[in-house]
């Protein structure tokens, strides 16, 4: 039966359209070797949409959205909106999407990759082994909560972080489904000890813990697991947290990849699945065909898994990726002080993986062909 899926691009600012590039030809590939029937449409995002059209998101970019079945983002952010109003800047344009699709629970894997234990500040032995699934919150907190606001006159802003127990709720079955799924471990991230609405997430998680009596929960303050990511990260398996906390936590785990490029993400539990690597628009890079277009293509290995439901697929990205990186090849955030490297651009890196994961489903293929 052929698998037919209708994915909007929407590559963004910097080095978005660089790195969404090297995705969607993954992608394509997949499609073409599968026999699936995968259609693709593009529409600016962010910066670019400012110029184009005024707008951080214009109307028929969110209309084509809601009519497709994936989103497949870049990155958004240009320093040259610095200067206005927050919700007039290309940032806005991403969370009005986010909102829009209704996406809520933002799911972040933070994986050691062997190759790459020399890219990391932290020891090999303590990084050997790490495999972490970050599920954000998305919705909520103080990116999304009223009142907010810059009072210049007074000197004072104010945001303000809100959940409601069902908002609680429905990310933490999330977080305990997918771990039944894992090693069977919980962390919830709060802190409780301060903040009135870290006790109400505490409580409606220990709640929703009762639902998995073969998923064990732990409860740790944020500050403390910042440290312990650092310190012990094969500790932990599936990590839940609220918004900020998540957003924080989850870029800190950059570390134990080895780059900020390395880590995909995936937004589930709307109307559209929203797809887009971790790392921002890096407009300091943007055009040098240096950008490592990794942590875009295994995203599209996440678009494969819970928008296609193509789970064999999605795993052979992977292990291109793996292979790719096993044969010394990098890109420059990955190659520096690694004297044996082979330093690739952009489109350069993109290749050797598409090459190999054509490789690695024509050897399937064959297989399942004897």
């Amino acid at each position: 039966m052929t698998k037919k899926l209708k994915i909007l691009v929407v590559a963004g600012d910097g080095i978005g359209p660089e790195v969404t590039g090297e995705a969607v030809r993954v992608l394509k590939s997949v499609a073409e070797l599968g026999g699936y029937d995968f259609q693709f449409q593009e529409r600016p995002i962010g910066g670019v949409a400012i110029k184009a059209h005024g707008s951080p998101l214009p109307v028929e970019t969110l209309d084509v959205a809601l009519a497709s079945d994936a989103v497949l983002l870049g990155a958004v952010g240009s320093n040259e909106f610095n200067a206005l109003p927050p919700d007039q800047r290309p940032e806005a344009g991403l969370l009005k999407l986010r909102n829009a699709l209704g996406g809520f629970a933002n799911l972040r894997p933070a994986f050691a990759w062997p190759s790459l234990s020399s890219n990391s500040p932290l020891r090999p032995e303590v990084v050997e082994g790490a495999d972490i699934l970050f599920v954000r919150e998305l919705l909520g907190g103080l990116y999304f909560g009223q009142p907010r606001q810059w009072d210049k006159e007074a000197n004072a802003a104010w945001n303000t972080m809100r959940y409601t127990r069902d908002e609680v709720a429905r990310v933490a079955r999330v977080a305990f489904e997918l771990a039944v799924k894992r090693r069977k471990k919980v962390t919830s991230v709060d802190k409780a000890n301060v903040l009135e609405v870290s006790q109400l997430w505490r409580a409606t998680v220990t709640e929703i813990a009762k639902q998995y009596p073969g998923v064990a929960l732990e409860h740790q303050y944020v500050d403390a697991c910042a440290m312990h990511l650092m310190n012990t990260p094969r500790n932990f398996d599936v990590v839940l947290t609220e918004n900020l906390f998540g957003d924080i936590l989850s870029d800190e785990a950059a570390v134990i990849t080895g780059s900020l490029g390395m880590l995909p993400s995936a937004t589930i539990g709307g109307a559209v699945n929203l797809y887009e690597p971790v790392h921002g628009s890096a407009p300091d890079i943007a055009g040098k065909s240096i950008a490592n277009p990794l942590g875009a293509i295994l995203t599209a290995a996440m678009l494969l898994r819970y928008s296609a439901g193509l789970e064999d697929d999605a795993n052979a990205i992977e292990a291109a990726v793996r292979k790719v990186l096993n044969e010394g090849y990098r890109t420059a955030d990955l190659g520096r002080g690694v004297a044996s490297a082979k330093v690739l651009s952009t489109r350069e890196m993109g290749g050797r993986v598409h090459a190999a994961l054509n490789e690695l489903i024509d050897r399937r293929q064959a297989m399942h062909a004897v």
